[in-house]
């Protein structure tokens, strides 16, 4: 199957780069470009690609604006391309919040070594928007779940539980894993010290749509690591704590760990939690190691987590590529601790929930709209 790519921007230059780029990969076909955003949004309507790459900054009509149309007219998976400045990192977020799937830097020596590694990456990115059916899969979900109401108290109809329970069944049948139920019945009586929360594609939609749900008097320290450039992370940040009842910020070196209070690690480095169960800190440490992929990584900051907390920790596993998140999640469970994991049907990319359900990791596999009750529900707040 050939997936159809829309590329948009108004440098000729780029575009020309990104559409070789792309039809160097058999599944995937650049069937036209556009040069500022109304093009965009035309296209997109008669094209009906399956994925559209878009700049922000253009004539006539603007990145931002151009997705919200797009997603409003006729829903499709979009990349962005951001420059790595805070003015970037806050129009990405802001397309990211009008309905784009996920970004990349546009100067490509920003996210690999070579221009071989750059483009193997940028192709990857969008054929896994493709397979996933992106945006529209989402919307649809989103739309799904508002109508039918899928909450641990509420059912769907028969048809829709069927062939949610049927594919559950299929993936654990197929890795030899007990099926993980998608309700949240009952809190399991522990008592918990710290939310740890891990994502990447997707990650900035969906941590947004948890912490804004979250009370004031939200008892627990939060930890949360997005994968994301470090020019992006404390912009990410403000944005929570000026939408979240609770405090969000970028996570510093020897912050003590509070209640009410999300740390996110900042973009680049590590965040490890330090000190005592009753006095904890946040250490950041630079890391120049060529075996951690990511910086930040959620494996390292789950398994200090399960150093400092041992069990009492709830983990909680969000969409994102790749796998990121099962050792120190493997981790934290070897000391009693709690896993979640989003489900697939509210996932961007089903990759790092799906690591830690197939390990059998994970206990629970939630849609993206009950978690921050299911996390209140748990932990006995409200």
């Amino acid at each position: 199957m050939t997936y159809k790519v829309l590329v948009v921007d108004d440098s000729s230059f780029f575009r020309r780069r990104v559409t070789d780029i792309l039809n160097k990969d058999p599944q995937l076909e650049v069937v036209d470009v556009a040069v500022n955003g109304q093009e965009a949004v035309d296209k997109a309507i008669l094209l009906k690609p399956d994925v559209i790459t878009m700049d922000i900054e253009m004539p006539v009509l603007n990145g931002i604006a151009a997705v919200k149309q797009i997603m409003a007219q006729s829903p499709t998976a979009i990349l962005m391309f951001s420059s790595l400045t805070h003015q970037g990192a806050k129009s990405t977020l802001e397309a990211l919040e009008a309905g784009a799937l996920d970004f990349l830097p546009k100067k490509f020596s920003d996210i690999a070594q070579n221009s071989d590694e750059a483009g193997s990456l940028l192709r990857q990115r969008v054929a896994q928007l493709a397979k996933k059916g992106g945006l529209t899969r989402r919307s649809l979900s989103a739309n799904r779940l508002s109508r039918v109401n899928i909450t641990p108290s509420k059912q769907a109809p028969f048809s829709t539980r069927k062939s949610l329970a049927f594919t559950e069944q299929k993936i654990a049948e197929a890795n030899s894993v007990k099926p993980i139920t998608s309700a949240f019945n009952k809190a399991s009586g522990k008592v918990y010290k710290l939310l740890a929360v891990g994502t990447s594609t997707g990650g900035p939609v969906a941590l947004q749509k948890i912490l804004t749900q979250l009370p004031q008097d939200f008892p627990l320290p939060i930890i949360m690591i997005q994968h994301m450039p470090a020019t992006f992370t404390h912009a990410f940040a403000c944005r929570l704590n000026s939408l979240c009842k609770i405090q969000v910020k970028e996570a510093s070196d020897g912050d003590v760990l509070k209640a009410g209070c999300a740390y996110l690690a900042p973009g680049g480095r590590q965040m490890l939690i330090t000190g005592t169960e009753n006095a904890a800190k946040i250490k950041i440490i630079d890391d120049n190691s060529a075996k951690i992929t990511f910086k930040p990584s959620v494996d390292v900051s789950f398994g200090s987590a399960a150093k400092i907390f041992g069990g009492n920790v709830l983990g909680v596993i969000l969409t994102g590529m790749g796998a990121d998140g099962r050792e120190g999640s493997r981790m934290l469970k070897a000391r009693g601790a709690t896993i979640w994991a989003q489900d697939e049907q509210t996932c961007v990319v089903y990759g790092m929930p799906q690591a830690v359900a197939v390990a059998g990791i994970s206990q629970l596999s939630l849609p993206l709209e009950t978690i921050s009750k299911a996390i209140l529900k748990e932990i006995k707040h409200g």
